[in-house]
């Protein structure tokens, strides 16, 4: 395998058993992390300040060259302050880091490209996950670039544009009927008969490797001072877990002092995460009856759930949940306040900020994480709209 220098392979965070750069999988079925030699990497804010943007500049901290990563230019994404917004809060600051702005249209395209890059170096010849939709078309666009087949099982409500882009970029995909579980199911089942490398969350420790990033840009972006709050729409939670790992390592390396507080965005449909938050629990119990219009928000049982907790808790965050009309009227109000367009589950992100607000003071900087481009939804949006008569 061709691998950064300080690249040391994977280990399992239950039990700190390490295994070498060529294992995509726990044997078991457990989630892995990549583990790095940080005391070989010597990195400093003047090193960084002089790199061009894009992921060569975090070299030291991803497993992989870009000689052997099939990168379609996501990453270094914009943050952008949202004036109005910090109006409305009554904060200092408001800023949207704009994930929309990546090759497909959302954050997925960080994680499954290096993803996919790892299922190539491991010999895989096909990949395969299950998805609420924007993933399964990241997936086949990022699988496509690395010379992959890609297999995605979405859910019959996904939206028409993650399906039409599923097939655009040559990807196999599965409409099953019901909602994401099914999905998932599905995928497992033909898993049991097919030799396809999954590329579900914490499956293959990538997915999350891959968010990394995001931390990085964000807090150098804002000259290595830790926001007050980080909203993050919980589409999964293999964004938020690896924001939190890309800041720990920020910090194990001296480039920051503290940890930016996470927020977990959930929908009062669909809330495990802030449910066992709530709770102080270790880990999440399945939500019995999710129903929620905005559809990457329903993941009734989220993979990572103990990494999940651990990353808010140790970050002194929190979770938030916010009924559906809050998440769509926010979606319409950033995209008409600050021009900038959310996707109606990334709008959780702006619902929960609302709902929060008075915890903070005058003088916060709060960023809110767009996961995906908002005309991915438009008919949702639209259709809202009409509802409301406008």
């Amino acid at each position: 395998m061709e691998t950064t220098s300080v690249f040391e392979g994977t280990v399992c965070p239950a039990t700190g058993e390490q295994f070498d750069p060529g294992t995509g999988h726990h044997p078991e079925g457990r989630p892995l992390d990549a583990a790095y030699d940080y005391d070989a990497i010597a990195l400093s804010r003047e090193d960084l300040a002089a790199r061009p943007p894009g992921l060569g500049k975090y070299a030291e901290l991803l497993p992989f060259p870009p000689s052997a990563r099939f990168d379609l230019g996501q990453g270094a994404t914009p943050l952008v302050e949202a004036p109005e917004l910090a109006a409305a809060l009554d904060v200092g600051r408001v800023l949207i880091k704009d994930e929309g702005a990546n090759p497909t249209g959302t954050f997925a395209d960080r994680g499954l490209a290096l993803s996919a890059a790892a299922a190539a170096q491991h010999g895989a010849e096909d990949v395969a996950l299950a998805s609420t939709g924007d993933a399964a078309q990241s997936a086949a666009a990022c699988a496509a670039r690395a010379g992959l087949e890609s297999h995605a099982f979405v859910p019959t409500r996904s939206t028409f544009v993650n399906k039409a882009m599923v097939n655009v970029h040559g990807g196999d995909m599965r409409v099953v009927e019901g909602r994401y579980p099914d999905a998932r199911e599905s995928l497992e089942g033909a898993l049991t008969e097919e030799s396809w490398y999954s590329l579900q969350p914490f499956a293959t420790p990538y997915r999350h490797e891959g968010a990394k990033p995001i931390a990085f840009e964000l807090l150098e972006a804002l000259d290595w001072e830790p926001p007050e709050a980080v909203f993050y729409p919980f589409e999964g939670g293999a964004g938020l877990v690896g924001i939190h790992k890309g800041a720990r390592e920020l910090r194990e390396l001296g480039l920051v002092d503290s940890l930016p507080p996470l927020f977990a965005c959930q929908s009062t449909d669909c809330a495990p995460v802030v449910e066992a938050f709530e709770a102080g629990a270790a880990s999440h119990d399945p939500w019995e009856v999710p129903d929620t219009v905005c559809g990457g928000l329903e993941i009734p049982d989220p993979a990572g759930g103990e990494l999940i907790q651990t990353a808010l808790r140790e970050s002194d965050g929190g979770a938030v949940a916010t009924d559906d009309d809050d998440i769509l009227e926010s979606a319409a109000a950033v995209a008409s306040r600050e021009g900038i367009e959310m996707g109606v589950s990334a709008a959780a992100a702006a619902s929960a900020a609302w709902a929060v607000a008075d915890r903070f003071g005058a003088d916060d900087t709060l960023v809110l994480v767009n996961t995906s481009a908002g005309n991915k939804d438009a008919d949702i949006l639209r259709s809202h709209l009409m509802g409301q008569g406008l």
